[in-house]
């Protein structure tokens, strides 16, 4: 893979729009971490790594591992270059950086984000207020349901009472009947 030229005549390849600050830093960092990356191994720590070899071996071991690590990061760097072109990646970029520039021209932004804050922050007020009805509503009918139900035993105890009243009135009317015959009985003889 041949190394993207950023000027001349194949400067076509970059996003229409030109390279914007975003595109650039991602570049930039990307080749500062790449670098850091493929850099790790100083001089000192590849021989020792190598010991065993004689110092010339080490030597051409050692121009050996640079060029790799050279050609390594040119590839890696093209891949990326690529990957950018085809995803177009600056001009999103680029278009990420126009929204946030007009949003900060926009002085009603922020006070819309604010007001969406707000109105987000009641719609939960609201519903947590609603689900907190919902209960006391719920408590409230298990706790008429269970008058009713005191309520349809006492009617039922009353019934049985009544039903014992009225059992013991009778009882009291037969009594007082049976004295007036047998008093009644004892004249007659």
């Amino acid at each position: 893979m041949e190394k993207r030229p950023e000027h001349g005549a194949n400067a076509s390849l970059l996003p229409s729009t030109g390279i914007g600050s975003r595109f650039s830093n991602l570049n930039n960092s990307f080749k500062h971490c790449l670098r850091s990356l493929l850099t790790s191994c100083s001089k000192e720590e590849f021989y020792k790594a190598f010991s065993s070899f004689s110092n010339t071996e080490k030597e051409l071991l050692h121009r050996l591992f640079l060029q790799i690590i050279t050609s390594l990061h040119e590839n890696i760097q093209d891949g990326f270059e690529t990957v950018c072109l085809q995803t177009q990646v600056g001009a999103t970029l680029d278009a990420v950086e126009e929204i946030v520039e007009e949003q900060d021209l926009d002085v009603l932004f922020s006070d819309r984000s604010n007001i969406m804050v707000v109105a987000e922050n009641l719609s939960m007020a609201k519903k947590n207020e609603i689900q907190h009805l919902m209960q006391l509503v719920q408590l409230g009918e298990e706790h008429n349901q269970m008058l009713r139900t005191r309520l349809q035993l006492l009617k039922e105890g009353n019934q049985v009472l009544s039903g014992a009243s009225q059992a013991v009135e009778k009882f009291k009317s037969m009594n007082s009947n049976y004295g007036t015959y047998s008093s009644d009985g004892i004249h007659d003889v």
